[in-house]
């Protein structure tokens, strides 16, 4: 054991240190720590956690990449329709990432009843739809399943379902235009199975999911054709690069687009959620850095006797502020302890009751969504501890000014 850490330990377990002067100052600078702690795995946890929910529930509606006919069509209804036999469906080989694709259809109707009306676009998928998104929205009776044979299952939105007042096991009448103006529009009817609730209001009240071979067959589309894929990948973060790879895999009449694209507004919007974490990081560590500058100064000052008795008996500059670094490192040490104690406390808790709300039209979540992971946690620990002790190398030079004829004092 050297003896700069042994001074060091004997001077933290002295019951002097805990009731000198600085021992309020040395508090708060703890306390500083703690808070700073708490306040950027909050930002983190949230932000983190706010941007992954918002982007799942984009990519649960239209995967992460969409392949569609290269036209004009700007709505949200399929007009053009393509055909099943592509050399990339029902499995794309040709990009190394992709998990799943899909074939999808939309179509838009309205639904009628006998107090109320709604405009909604009907979402026709097929067996090969990948429920998994879809799971955790699931609040009320189960997801319906389609095979060769059409049917009329539907999963319908809470808000729909508030909307029009329907429940699980209602059935409701939807009612299609006719390409031909003249002729009476399309009357379809659906059994709800299911009630789902993303919380992301723009897209829960405009879809509502049923079986795609009503879409083909009031578009009068044979059954090998489809209003457009949807592409799913394993890893999000390559998200622009395998969307380039996959535009380049596909026959030129067909264009392909982002989630992120398709909803640049909103993904540009999460994006400054980056900004604002960092900047949080940034201000706390600073706030914590100058409290314990604060309290290293004051530990400095109040030992001037003790420093010049050091020198006095041969030791060198650097052991001492050694001494004095180790000594700020266990306050660090105890602020990251307590900070982590709390904050993670916090975290778990709002994680499973979920007790602060959001309001989805706003967030497009119901409540705050957290995200928890051990590498950024560890991550932030020791960047909190080595950016604060190395912004206490510069006031522990104060130690160099101290020359032991004036230090050693002898009442």
């Amino acid at each position: 054991m050297n003896y700069e850490y042994f001074i060091a330990k004997r001077i933290i377990g002295s019951k002097a240190y805990k009731s000198s002067i600085s021992a309020p100052i040395i508090k708060i600078g703890i306390a500083a720590i703690a808070i700073g702690i708490i306040v950027m795995m909050i930002a983190i946890a949230t932000g983190i956690g706010l941007q992954q929910k918002i982007r799942d529930k984009a990519v649960a509606f239209n995967g992460h990449v969409t392949i569609s006919n290269f036209d004009s069509n700007a709505s949200d209804e399929s007009k053009n329709p393509i055909s099943l036999q592509q050399e990339f469906y029902p499995e794309f080989t040709s990009v190394e990432g992709v998990s799943h694709i899909q074939a999808v259809a939309t179509k838009f109707g309205i639904i009628r009843t006998e107090t109320d009306f709604e405009g909604i676009v009907l979402k026709g998928i097929g067996q090969d739809f990948d429920w998994k998104y879809f799971v955790e929205f699931l609040i009320e009776g189960r997801l319906p399943e389609y095979s060769e044979k059409i049917n009329n299952d539907a999963l319908i939105s809470k808000y729909l379902a508030n909307r029009l007042d329907f429940n699980v096991g209602d059935s409701f009448q939807m009612y299609f235009m006719n390409k031909d103006a003249s002729r009476p529009p399309r009357i379809v009817q659906f059994n709800i199975v299911g009630v789902y609730n993303s919380g992301f209001q723009e897209l829960d009240e405009t879809y509502f999911l049923g079986d795609i071979k009503h879409v083909q067959r009031l578009n009068r589309w044979k059954q090998d054709q489809i209003g457009n894929f949807e592409v799913f990948i394993d890893d999000y973060n390559q998200l622009e690069v395998k969307g380039k790879e996959i535009y380049q895999k596909t026959p030129s009449t067909f264009n392909t687009q982002t989630v992120a694209q398709k909803y640049a507004t909103i993904f540009e919007w999460i994006g400054i959620f980056d900004k604002n974490i960092y900047g949080i990081i940034g201000i706390m560590i600073l706030v914590a850095g100058i409290n314990m500058i604060t309290a290293l100064l004051v530990l400095i000052l109040e030992r001037t006797q003790m420093i010049g008795i050091l020198k006095a008996l041969g030791s060198n500059n650097w052991s001492i502020r050694k001494l004095f670094l180790y000594n700020a490192s266990y306050l660090i040490v105890l602020g990251l302890f307590w900070g982590n104690l709390i904050g993670l406390a916090l975290l778990f808790i709002q994680k499973q009751f979920k007790l602060i709300p959001l309001d989805p039209s706003v967030y497009y979540v119901t409540e705050v969504p957290i995200y928890i992971n051990l590498s950024y946690i560890i991550a932030l620990n020791i960047g909190t501890f080595l950016l604060c002790l190395i912004m206490l190398l510069v006031p522990s030079y104060i130690i160099t000014k101290i020359t032991p004829i004036k230090a050693i004092r002898f009442e």
